[in-house]
């Protein structure tokens, strides 16, 4: 078996890719690469939105509600830590693909995996953590 489908296979558009730039962020070293921070001067141009200045994040950016949070390969994700939390995707399984959990050791990581096969759940980091067997 192949894996399950994703329900609707919709094609993904991003308004804008790249990253919002810190206002001065060119002119420092130490802000070159950190996150948005939104301007708070009195004479701001940035802040009072002149044009040629730099954009600021606004909700007119935000991504399509049908395609928010999906993975390029269609699913939605959901980090699962145990056999009975694999369960809940049961009914879900064309919508949500598992994610194994950061903290999740190899021996139940691999019982994960087995019972995802079994109830058709794609796991997205499935052969993360596996060794081949040494006496197999």
């Amino acid at each position: 078996m192949a894996g399950p489908v994703p329900l609707n296979k919709r094609t993904i558009v991003k308004k804008r890719t790249k990253k919002f730039a810190r206002h001065q962020a060119d002119l420092f070293m130490r802000i070159q690469n950190s996150s948005w921070r939104k301007p708070k001067g009195i004479d701001g141009r940035v802040r009072r939105r002149f044009k040629g200045a730099l954009p600021m994040p606004s909700i007119g950016y935000g991504s399509d509600k049908r395609t928010r949070n999906i993975h390029p390969n269609g699913f939605k994700s959901v980090v699962v830590h145990n056999v009975s939390e694999l369960e809940m995707l049961l009914m879900h399984n064309r919508t949500y693909a598992a994610t194994v959990g950061k903290s999740v050791s190899s021996r139940v990581r691999r019982l994960i995996v087995e019972r995802a096969e079994q109830l058709a759940i794609r796991v997205t980091n499935a052969n993360a953590r596996l060794r081949a067997e040494e006496d197999a």
